[in-house]
């Protein structure tokens, strides 16, 4: 094992120290991640594609389950994307039958999105298929790496996105 910049045994983890990674374990980090995502990816895009649909179309549908009433604008924040590029997806969604859209109580022009029962039945076909995967990986490595592994992810957001993360997992409370 390479101890780098004279770290002890103790400071090792895996036979680096984590606090001085080079470049090059960096660079296996990221294609890790981009590996992993194509399989986290995989089981919904194979069901997607049955439909037509891509990947926007599970994010809208993934965060419309979170928070049922949410408003478009809600939507548009936590997703990150053009009001144009969300009212495509949403389109179809709501032709098909997927998505309900209703105009919201206080303000007339705000828009409350829920899914239908048919939403709800693909939504759960989704996330199982990712719940599956990630669940077997999780109990691969064990809880404290699921830990780490968290702590890693969150670290990444950027400081706004950690906040929705946050209040997203508190509304489970």
């Amino acid at each position: 094992m390479i101890c780098e910049r004279g770290a002890g045994m103790g400071e090792m983890q895996g036979g680096e120290n984590l606090l001085f990674l080079t470049d090059e374990q960096l660079r296996q980090g990221i294609e890790a991640m981009f590996f992993a995502y194509r399989g986290f990816t995989a089981d919904p895009d194979r069901i997607l594609a049955t439909m037509a649909y891509g990947r926007a179309h599970h994010r809208a549908i993934h965060f419309i389950a979170r928070s049922p009433g949410t408003s478009v604008n809600n939507l548009l924040a936590i997703l990150g994307v053009t009001k144009q590029s969300l009212n495509r997806v949403l389109r179809t969604l709501i032709e098909d039958g997927l998505v309900e859209s209703r105009v919201g109580s206080t303000d007339r022009r705000e828009r409350h999105l829920t899914l239908t029962e048919a939403g709800q039945a693909l939504e759960r076909r989704l996330s199982d298929a990712q719940r599956a995967r990630l669940r077997a990986a999780y109990r691969a490595a064990g809880p404290q790496a699921v830990a780490g592994f968290r702590q890693v992810l969150e670290a990444m957001m950027d400081p706004d996105m950690r906040q929705r993360y946050h209040a997203i997992r508190e509304s489970d409370t």
